[in-house]
């Protein structure tokens, strides 16, 4: 070891802020941040690197690091013969990327933690997800695979063997996420209905969602379903909803906490891995309230309203800014166990629940009682709760209303949160990373044009929190933990706060929330998109040199930011026609427009960023000093997918002053000649170049058309 440079005589990750490599900060293994001294040392020493990329709240990332990382004979060999580095997926998106891609071309799947085992300058000859630290009958053991890997690299002929496999995988991970197509294609206006159809054929119509195995949020996928369903899709509509429901009446769902679950593991929406992620809860609060504008429904509206409460009660920063995860794990009998802060059994329901017959209704509603439906818990009675008994039904067995009903279960899941925060709870991941909050932010407006415009004030303070700590007026920053930022800010960075500045504007009418927008909209454009090839990449042009420059076509646990910066692009282009953002827009679309209609449910968030360019934007141009109250309950009502509104200034004087502060000579096209009349709020409708007359009613002008 003599030879071997101080850096890596020792782990490494206690000077760094990601939470889930401090978790690593004790391993006997001698992990080193992704850094050049890290792969400085890799290329000297001539030794392969592994990688090991995961994210604080994941299981088996917590599994594998206590049965291997945590064993110092398996720590010795991977000490001696290795450069180990340990990557945070969530503050390195682009490494997660490539080195994801290439096992699920490798595997067929992929998944965390993330197990890659490369060449000295990062090129992958050997991956996979979670090893157990012996061999199973279905896997491998990774004490015996580190020692296989080791030696094979120390005989020249396996080497050689390695090497030329790295370069394979390498090529081929670049075909993947670097090519584009030879020749743009057009955009048709049927696509959404088109990608609707695919989306119901792949419906699960017994259980809800897509597919027959594990279950997934797909909020995109469901925002298809819901848009398509006012063009004449009917069975969309029907899907969409049944979706909905298994999602808020399975375990998925957090009954007593609010907020949703990373993903269900069984068909039935019944057990999750029980991690709360920032993005879920944005991107089903969206769905669900949209769901609650187009079926008129009560229920959809309480569960976002819940998951926005979880949401300021369990993952915001005093000063604003949203976390980004709570673990899956939690404390039990001395042990850190999946679900246990969540799950109940008969006792737990007795103690917690004063009144008995409201025990009891609590009990029957969710499902709890011996035997339980948790195979995998610590216990034999866990009970993940579900609802399994209807209102009607309790309201039979029990011989009480079902407004007594309703009222006896709210009672109960009140005094079942407060017994629940007396367990152990769930770790909390506390960087704040500036695309999933722009998801939030998003979010919490829209909330508060449909729910209450309280919400929007939430959406203020945490935009001001990202933008007073990550923006440097020119770059975006990827991440901020208590005082520190750190890291290039990546293309979903810049979309999704941009996203969700522009609906803050929406939502608050305060101009300087669009000119924040559309600044992070020009540095999106200076940084990520690519002239020659038309497309828009996932990393910085100036950023870190990798063995592939990835693109973000497809739908993962996020949106697509490919999808999501078009979208916000084109909508952009609105009120800076003098801009590059529209033609940015209409190129990417174009160039990736066939691939998005061979797959669109692969790419549902780019089809639906698509689907606007052809058809168009729905805008809604308010002359007022802000939105009328009395307007408020109107536009709640409404299930508008492609709805732009804009609130200006009512006078011409008033909107110059709008004008200096974005930086335009003259009124845009959705401003000019928008200007109130008869001294009353006015709204103007308009698609297409195509306006309704202004009035003074917010319904008549809902209700013209082109």
């Amino acid at each position: 070891m003599s030879d071997v440079p101080d850096a890596l005589r020792r782990n490494r990750l206690d000077e760094e802020a990601s939470p889930y490599l401090q978790q690593h900060a004790d391993n006997p293994v001698h992990w080193q941040p992704w850094d050049e001294t890290a792969l400085e040392t890799a290329r000297e020493l001539d030794r392969p690197i592994f990688l090991s990329i995961g994210y604080s709240s994941c299981h088996w990332c917590h599994v594998m690091a206590e049965e291997s990382f945590s064993d110092p004979n398996v720590a010795e060999t991977v000490n001696e013969a290795f450069v180990p580095i340990k990557v945070d997926r969530e503050e390195r998106p682009d490494l997660d990327s490539l080195y994801i891609t290439v096992c699920q071309l490798v595997r067929g799947h992929a998944g965390w933690p993330l197990t890659v085992f490369c060449t000295p300058d990062g090129k992958p000859f050997f991956v996979g997800t979670y090893f157990p630290k012996d061999a199973s009958q279905r896997q491998p053991g990774f004490r015996q695979l580190v020692q296989d890997v080791a030696d094979a690299w120390a005989d020249p002929e396996q080497r050689a063997e390695s090497e030329e496999r790295a370069e394979q995988w390498t090529a081929a991970a670049r075909g993947e996420l670097e090519d584009v197509p030879d020749a743009p294609g057009e955009l048709s206006d049927g696509l959404l209905t088109d990608a609707a159809d695919h989306a119901v054929g792949q419906a699960d119509r017994e259980y809800g969602g897509f597919g027959r195995g594990q279950k997934f949020p797909n909020p995109a996928r469901v925002e298809l379903l819901l848009r398509a369903s006012t063009r004449g899709r009917d069975e969309a509509g029907t899907v969409a909803r049944e979706t909905l429901d298994a999602m808020a009446s399975g375990g998925l769902y957090d009954h007593v906490g609010g907020g949703f679950h990373r993903y269900c593991t069984d068909r039935e929406w019944v057990v999750p891995h029980f991690e709360k992620m920032l993005y879920d809860q944005a991107g089903l609060v969206l769905t669900f309230l949209a769901g609650s504008q187009r079926f008129d429904s009560d229920r959809y509206a309480s569960v976002a309203r819940e998951t926005l409460e979880f949401l300021d009660r369990d993952l915001r920063h005093d000063a604003g800014g949203f976390f980004s995860t709570l673990d899956a794990r939690s404390e039990h009998d001395g042990e850190q166990v999946e679900g246990a802060y969540y799950v109940w059994t008969p006792e737990r329901v007795d103690a917690a629940i004063d009144d008995e017959t409201d025990a009891d209704l609590f009990a029957a509603r969710y499902g709890i009682g011996k035997g339980g439906n948790f195979p995998e818990g610590a216990e034999p009675d866990w009970t993940v709760l579900t609802e399994t008994t209807s209102i009607g039904d309790l309201a039979a067995s029990f011989d009480l209303s079902e407004v007594e009903i309703e009222d006896r279960l709210a009672r109960a899941r009140k005094q079942a949160r407060h017994a629940r925060g007396d367990r152990p709870a769930p770790a909390r991941d506390e960087k704040v990373l500036a695309g999933w909050n722009g998801l939030a932010i998003h979010a919490f407006t829209e909330a508060g044009l449909v729910l209450d415009d309280s919400y929007a004030d939430t959406a203020v303070e945490a935009l001001d929190f990202v933008r007073e700590r990550l923006w440097d007026g020119d770059r975006l920053t990827r991440r901020w933990k208590d005082g520190d930022a750190a890291g290039d800010g990546y293309l979903e960075d810049y979309a999704f706060l941009a996203r969700g500045a522009l609906a803050t504007y929406e939502a608050t009418a305060d101009v300087r929330y669009l000119d924040f927008a559309c600044s992070l909209a020009d540095a999106l454009v200076a940084e990520f998109y690519d002239e020659d090839a038309e497309t828009l990449y996932f990393t910085p042009e100036g950023g870190e040199s990798l063995i592939a420059r990835p693109q973000a076509l497809e739908d993962s646990s996020t949106p697509s930011s490919t999808g999501v910066a078009v979208d916000v692009l084109d909508a952009l282009a609105q009120f800076r026609p003098d801009s590059q953002f529209g033609t940015v827009a209409r190129r990417v679309a174009e160039t990736h427009a066939e691939t998005v209609d061979a797959t669109p449910l692969n790419h549902a968030a780019l089809a639906l960023a698509t689907d606007a360019l052809a058809t168009g934007r729905y805008e809604l141009t308010v002359a007022a000093d802000s939105l009328p109250t009395r307007w408020r309950g109107t536009l709640a009502d409404q299930y508008l997918p492609l709805r732009l509104l804009s609130v200006r200034p009512p006078t011409e004087d008033g909107l110059q002053a709008w004008l200096d502060t974005i930086g335009l000579d003259s009124a845009p096209p959705i401003w000019a000649g928008r200007e109130a009349r008869d001294g009353e709020p006015t709204v103007y409708a308009c698609r297409n170049r195509a306006c309704s007359p202004p009035t003074h009613d917010l319904a008549e002008a809902l209700d013209w058309s082109p």
